[in-house]
């Protein structure tokens, strides 16, 4: 049998040992917290998470101001190829450019609207939609790289991941559906004698899947950035938001009826303001058939509608401003208001001395940034005015 060694440990050993195992499992703890707070999303990386959206954001609205510019210079047809890669360098020697002006005149933008063009001013139309292609790019490494890198980083929970693939994937879509819309333009129509042009439906497509782009990334950003403000939850508090949430709807579908617009050229169809020509409601307002036809392909219709839904939308951004001047709220919420009512009236002014004035190219494009600046403004006022979570 085997014998048993008694060990007699006193009671200051005793003690110390405990302390020394409690000390020990204390700082394991912190150092496992801590691991997790470097690797995980907390409020610092919430921030540049914040303020890549933000950037990337304001990306997206460099490129729908030269997507605009390049329409109104009418210059989107000049690249009849799309290669992700090879066209990122444009032609360099005389026998390159000569080579792509003479396959732009294969396409019947040149027969029969440009088939005077010189080779300088095909170059012009050509860096023009070369730009928007290269900056298209710029904003696709904008958003996939720092995507890759936070990803590894830890700086997305499981919700924020599938925000960001969501936006990666719709980076993606929007280079396609650009193309989508180009080869519209390139398309040979016998029986036609217009003017060639893309498809409006594809144009708005386009412009409306790069607002939805850019409204998610300026939300998902600033919902990071700004703290949730305190706010009462009351009956006008709920209704004031209400209000908000059909403004911003209203504003964004005032934009995307611009795309018809453009599409179409009608805004050189009734250059006068507030009546079209001498009538409040034009002759040739339903003049295709079937009747539905006429608000996506009658240019009076498609300005008639712009028109209605500019004013509609004026109205009730002016309505949501009186109705949120009779509540207590915070000061950063009275100013984004404050500011989309201002932009409103500006907005209202751009457009109706571009119409005036023939749709002049600097001043359409700046009517065309308003409206994305008027857009920003209703995200904030939403951002401003979201609820506290749960």
């Amino acid at each position: 049998m085997f014998g048993f060694i008694r060990l007699t440990i006193s009671p200051q050993l005793r003690q110390w040992l405990v302390r020394r195992t409690q000390s020990t499992l204390t700082a394991e703890a912190g150092a496992a917290s801590g691991a997790a707070a470097a690797t995980g999303p907390n409020a610092a990386s919430n921030r540049i998470v914040g303020r890549w959206l933000l950037g990337c954001s304001g990306l997206v609205v460099g490129a729908i101001v030269l997507g605009g510019v390049t329409r109104l210079t009418e210059s989107g047809l000049s690249m009849v190829d799309w290669h992700l890669v090879r066209e990122m360098k444009p032609p360099q020697s005389q026998a390159e450019w000569e080579a792509e002006f003479s396959k732009y005149q294969q396409f019947p933008e040149f027969k029969i609207m440009n088939h005077d063009m010189t080779l300088p001013e095909f170059k012009f139309i050509f860096y023009m939609e070369w730009g928007h292609r290269m900056w298209g790019r710029l904003v696709g490494l904008a958003y996939i790289l720092p995507t890759i890198y936070f990803w590894r980083k830890g700086y997305f929970n499981r919700s924020m991941k599938a925000k960001v693939l969501g936006l990666c994937g719709f980076v993606f879509f929007q280079g396609l559906l650009g193309w989508y819309m180009v080869k519209s333009g390139l398309e040979e129509k016998p029986d036609s004698h217009d003017i060639p042009r893309v498809s409006q439906y594809r144009l708005s497509a386009h412009l409306g899947s790069a607002l939805l782009l850019y409204s998610a990334s300026l939300w998902t950003g600033l919902t990071l950035l700004l703290p949730v403000q305190k706010l009462t939850e009351t009956k006008r508090l709920l209704q004031l938001r209400r209000f908000a949430k059909g403004t911003g709807g209203l504003v964004f579908l005032t934009a995307l009826s611009g795309a018809f617009v453009a599409g179409l050229d009608a805004g050189l169809v009734y250059n006068s303001f507030p009546k079209m020509g001498d009538r409040w409601i034009p002759d040739d307002l339903l003049a295709f058939s079937p009747t539905l036809k006429n608000f996506f392909e009658n240019p009076t219709t498609v300005q008639f509608d712009h028109r209605i839904l500019g004013t509609s939308a004026l109205a009730a951004i002016t309505g949501l401003y009186l109705f949120s001047r009779k509540m207590v709220l915070p000061r950063r919420a009275k100013l984004a208001i404050s500011l989309l009512t201002s932009m409103a009236y500006l907005q209202v002014v751009l457009g109706i001395s571009t119409l005036l004035l023939y749709v002049p190219t600097p001043l359409a494009a700046t009517h065309q940034s308003g409206s994305v600046a008027l857009l920003s403004l209703a995200i904030w006022v939403l951002a401003e005015l979201r609820k506290m979570p749960k």
